[in-house]
């Protein structure tokens, strides 16, 4: 979006004295033609206001390589001096929180560049269009790489100048497989001596709405700490899981920043954070992260911290969190330890367990599991590789928790067929997979997979079906989207569970456990 103050012209800075590396390339139109299959619909993978972003097989070095390749739309209102900037400054910047220029193209009115392919797409398509499940440590580390990204930017590591960017929003973050953040989208950003972070640019006001700083808009003086304040408003995305700009918000308060503003004043902090992490945050890091974006919101723009600052800031905010997460662990370890300390076991064994030995050999009684010796039909056998599609690879990104038997996996499958899915197509189902060193073994498997697959009830966890490939042993459940009671009892979401929801609650468990104690599950224990 641009914006004439109608007072002044582009900055004179010049881009000219830069000349792009060898390592940015010269692509021939028939190149791209033969990689985009000459600009087919289907490879289309996003658009903005540049024109159309394709994916295409290129030729990088002596390899085949997947790039994006984005395409100026004659109708656009950016143009060859975007194009430009962008193959200038863009060249001469390497950098792993930066998005890579492979190459351009320029032949007649055609203006193309091609860059490293991002298969997880942008910040904002998972934030606001997906859903995607994202945990606020993984929300954190995204907000990390894209700080690191923009500090390198302003501080002109590797270049003779510094980098301005002017136009930082959450669809110019992109995602690397392994959810690494990326800064992109260079065309209107502008370069400044890196020994002045005082000094500014008079420019045209350009920008997207939502993330425009104040001070720039008033004055047309660019600065570094204009790219903060935007930076700030994604901070708010990230943790509110709102847009810039959310008709969903207040009718008078389109705007995230007034919104979040407003809803600190009136002390409604936990009103702002997205719900499908309030249960995650600890408080600590909660009150930092905010402290941090409100700096950067500042209306002044010397009272903004540096993106140095804010990187060092938010690093510690994942200390802090990480730090509650491990004592959450450690806290509900004990809690259940304690828990079966005191469950009533008499002396004489009546009603309890003896040993392992009179489960399986209790074949004939009412009293043991070994009655189900044959896993129910009903039960998908999984082949592995659908399940290694499902959860991508057993992606780190994916894992829901781990324990003695080994680590738990979100997965997407189809909901009729139980085949492997798209991420957020289909239905979510928890994958655990054992241990090759496990405690547990193959025999606790068969337990599992012969107990569980006869149970039938609203109250048990419904096991959807298994997998044995040579030594891997999975087991495919139905999806707990609010994971386990303890996350609820030992974090500030447990203030919002009223007396009334924990009676139910109880009651649930109650009716699972009398169902497993019954005479039709054969008097589980």
């Amino acid at each position: 979006m641009i914006f004439d103050t109608g007072n002044g012209k582009e900055s004179e800075l010049s881009t000219s004295s830069m000349q792009p590396s060898q390592s940015c390339r010269h692509f021939e139109f028939q190149e791209i033609l033969l990689a985009t299959e000459n600009f087919a619909d289907s490879l289309i993978i996003g658009s903005g206001g540049f024109g159309k972003v394709y994916k295409g097989n290129i030729i990088h070095g002596s390899s085949l390589v997947v790039a994006a390749i984005k395409r100026l739309d004659s109708m656009s209102n950016q143009g060859a001096s975007e194009f430009w900037a962008e193959v200038e400054i863009l060249s001469m910047l390497r950098h792993c929180n930066l998005v890579s220029l492979i190459g351009y193209c320029y032949y007649e009115k055609e203006l193309i560049l091609v860059y490293e392919y991002m298969p997880n797409g942008t910040l904002d398509i998972h934030l606001h269009k997906l859903g995607t499940p994202l945990s606020w440590l993984q929300r954190l580390n995204i907000c990390i790489g894209a700080s690191r990204g923009l500090h390198y930017l302003h501080t002109g590591t590797g270049i003779q100048s510094g980098v301005i960017h002017r136009d930082v929003k959450s669809s110019n973050i992109l995602l690397h497989e392994s959810w690494a953040a990326k800064i992109s989208d260079f065309g209107l950003s502008k370069i400044g001596p890196t020994n002045q972070p005082s000094t500014y640019v008079n420019t045209l006001i350009k920008g997207t709405f939502g993330y425009l700083d104040p001070n720039y808009f008033t004055t047309g003086k660019l600065t570094r700490k204009s790219d903060v304040y935007a930076f700030g408003v994604v901070l708010l995305e990230v943790l509110c899981r709102k847009r810039a700009v959310d008709k969903s918000l207040d009718d008078e308060e389109w705007g995230l920043v007034t919104w979040v503003q407003d809803s600190i004043k009136e002390g409604k902090l936990k009103r702002i954070i997205d719900p499908d992490i309030r249960s995650e945050i600890s408080p600590k890091s909660l009150k930092k992260f905010v402290k941090i974006a409100e700096r950067c919101l500042h209306n002044s723009p010397k009272q903004r911290p540096t993106m140095a600052e804010v990187v060092v800031s938010l690093e510690s905010v994942l200390v802090l969190q990480e730090k509650f997460k491990n004592s959450l662990q450690v806290a509900g370890k004990t809690f259940l330890n304690r828990m079966v300390n005191m469950l009533p076991f008499t002396p004489d064994g009546q009603n309890s367990v003896q040993s392992d030995s009179n489960l399986s050999s209790n074949s004939n009684g009412n009293n043991g599991i070994a009655h189900f010796q044959n896993p129910s039909p009903s039960l998908k056998v999984f082949k592995f590789g659908d399940l290694e599609k499902a959860t991508r690879k057993f992606s780190p990104d994916f894992l829901l928790g781990e324990g003695g038997f080994g680590k738990v996996f979100l997965g997407w499958v189809e909901q009729n067929t139980l085949a492997p899915s798209k991420q957020d197509v289909g239905t979510p189902v928890a994958v655990k997979r054992l241990k090759q060193i496990s405690s547990q073994g193959p025999a606790e498997w068969l337990a599992e997979v012969n107990f569980l697959g006869h149970m039938d009830h609203p109250n048990i966890i419904r096991l959807l079906g298994h997998c044995k490939d040579e030594s891997e042993h999975l087991l495919v459940y139905e999806y707990m989207p609010n994971r386990s009671f303890d996350r609820f009892l030992f974090t500030d979401i447990a203030k919002q569970l009223s007396w009334g929801t924990r009676l139910l609650i109880m009651i649930g468990v109650a009716n699972g456990l009398t169902y497993l104690h019954s005479k039709n599950s054969c008097a589980v224990v």
